[in-house]
């Protein structure tokens, strides 16, 4: 460090100039990149719907002992997410069924709030059928049209404009789900002439808002500058810190030679 300032006097006033001036320059490319990005965000409208499943007759199959609760219905298909089959009052060892053509994607830890390494995207099955046994009396079945998350609450596009996101937003969650017509049932052990409490539902979400990804400018500017102004300063002040000693240093030499001169040249005070 010395030897480099002694043959360029300038350095450390180069050095520190270099540093202020890419804080700036980097300082000012984030600050561009989140005050106005590509990225923005759109939002969808839920509009759930209740089937109310009818107090029917049951079957009663004598050879295999089972009673069967049948209801068939059909839903809208427009822009359909979620799918939900619920029952309870159940028989021990019932269990209930959801049949549709379409194909619906399912799993028994899909909707559950603790579970652990669980991704439909990974784990859920598509299948026209999805069938559950109780536990406790209840059971569930809850499915979706795809396990894609850019189809239902909301997402992020990339676009140039307002106008492009809005289109991309809408080709993102826009589908019809078909055939629409599904079959639930709950087959239960036994003559059994005491229906079970069941629940049917389903989802269908619109576009409602697009609007441009912003942060907050100032503060990211001043995450900014300080994340810059930390990493030269681990750079720059372990340097510094050696210069300033090596000075410290180099002047109490010289004092020290200046006393040992005097001593030697008394004469010459």
């Amino acid at each position: 460090m010395r030897k480099a300032l002694a043959q360029n006097p300038n350095l450390l006033r180069t050095m520190v100039g270099l540093c202020f001036a890419l804080i700036f320059m980097l300082s000012y490319a984030v600050w561009g990149a989140t005050s106005n990005p590509d990225y923005f965000m759109y939002n969808t409208s839920i509009n759930q719907e209740d089937i109310v499943l009818d107090d029917i007759e049951p079957d009663y199959d004598e050879s295999n002992d089972e009673t069967t609760w049948r209801w068939q219905f059909t839903i809208n298909g427009t822009n359909l997410t979620w799918v939900n089959f619920t029952a309870s009052g159940l028989s021990e060892g019932a269990n209930i069924k959801m049949l549709n053509g379409g194909g619906l994607w399912s799993h028994e830890d899909l909707g559950v709030a603790d579970a652990r390494d669980f991704s439909c995207s990974n784990d859920c099955v598509n299948s026209t059928a999805h069938e559950r046994l109780s536990a406790n009396g209840e059971a569930a079945i809850i499915a979706l049209t795809d396990p894609s998350p850019e189809r239902r609450s909301g997402g992020t596009v990339s676009a140039k404009s307002i106008e492009e996101a809005r289109l991309l937003s809408q080709k993102a969650i826009s589908h019809t789900h078909s055939p629409t017509l599904v079959l639930v049932e709950i087959v239960e052990k036994g003559n059994k002439s005491t229906q079970p409490l069941a629940s049917f539902s389903y989802v269908n979400e619109e576009l409602s808002s697009v609007q441009q990804f912003k942060v907050d400018a100032v503060t990211e500017f001043g995450w900014a500058v300080a994340a810059v102004v930390g990493c030269f300063s681990m750079v720059l002040i372990p340097s510094f810190t050696v210069y300033f000693a090596a000075r410290a240093k180099e002047a109490r030499n010289a004092v020290k030679l200046e006393e040992v001169q005097s001593k030697l040249h008394p004469e010459e005070e």
